[in-house]
């Protein structure tokens, strides 16, 4: 089975197609997308079997269309720090994980694995912080993708300008576990 589960929610479809659950309720509302409303309540629910026929149509790409699973790309040139983030992310959270150790792998890795957040060391080697966030917000296939930077070396300062450069997030090393989940989960609006 594609989905694991018969019958999604308009959060879940926005997570599978990365875009706004606002976008999901106007395919739903336009008939684009087939689905029915709970009775006595404005909630949409969308079968599995017709989000998997309306991707198809659309040109949606069906990879990571498992379950819906919030897709994590971590990019940081110490490997030591990626594969520690990756083992323990994918250990303790139902996040997909994938990882690079440059900036132009990780362009590659961000159109096929369409992530909804990339962890990114801005000191990768190859890669210019503005740049790389740049591309990813000119890309209409990564428009809710959000950025959380990385680093150690950064003063308040120049944290605060990366909001400027397109991150949505900072998060100082040495972090723990627990934080690096929060702001995954309040990048994708997971946490009120």
């Amino acid at each position: 089975m594609l989905f694991e589960k018969e019958v999604l929610t308009t959060g879940e479809v926005a997570k599978i197609c990365n875009v706004a659950p606002r976008t999901v309720s106007k395919w739903f509302d336009s008939g684009a997308l087939k689905g029915y409303r709970i009775p006595g309540s404005r909630d949409r629910r969308i079968p599995s079997a017709e989000l998997a026929k309306f991707m198809r149509a659309h040109g949606i790409p069906l990879e990571g269309a498992n379950s819906g699973r919030t897709r994590v790309l971590i990019v940081d040139n110490d490997k030591e720090v990626v594969d520690t983030l990756a083992k323990v992310l994918g250990e303790q959270t139902n996040y997909e994980v994938r990882s690079c150790t440059s900036a132009f792998s990780a362009g590659m890795e961000c159109e096929r694995f369409k992530p909804h957040v990339v962890l990114m060391d801005v000191h990768v080697g190859d890669a210019d912080a503005k740049v790389f966030a740049d591309s990813v917000r000119r890309n209409e296939n990564l428009q809710f993708t959000k950025l959380i930077a990385m680093s150690a070396k950064l003063t308040d300062g120049q944290s605060h300008s990366l909001k400027a450069q397109g991150f949505d997030q900072f998060l100082k090393k040495p972090f723990q576990v627990r934080q690096v989940v929060q702001s995954i989960e309040l990048a994708t609006n997971l946490v009120a």
